[in-house]
């Protein structure tokens, strides 16, 4: 199955991370990293997620396609699709945007100070 893990982790940690899987050129799953929970809602809103729910496994879909299945305005999903793209979540192909992943896991902790 290909996964997306979105993660909360620190950036240094996250380089650390990439440098090593380049260094030993064994391929890594694909993950999306985010500094702090703050950020990772900022960017993967409620709206956001219905989305995601509609795009994953679906393939390529066209803009008014994705607001039909989530029963949005066109001008309003187009404003969440660029977010994602932005935030690298989701590709834009020919065809349409697409989600290209079988699956996506959310890790993060929430531990005491």
């Amino acid at each position: 199955m290909n996964t997306l893990t979105i993660e909360v982790r620190p950036l240094r940690d996250s380089l650390a991370n990439a440098a090593q899987a380049m260094e030993d050129l064994v391929p890594t799953e694909t993950s999306i990293s985010f500094d702090s929970p703050e950020l990772l809602w900022k960017v993967l809103t409620a709206k956001r997620w219905e989305l995601l729910k509609v795009m994953v496994g679906a393939g390529p879909l066209a803009l008014r396609e994705i607001a039909r299945r989530t029963g949005r305005a066109v001008k309003s999903v187009h404003m969440d699709v660029h977010a994602l793209l932005d935030a690298g979540v989701i590709e834009r192909r020919a065809a349409g945007f697409i989600l290209p992943y079988d699956a996506v896991h959310v890790d993060f902790f929430l531990k005491a100070g």
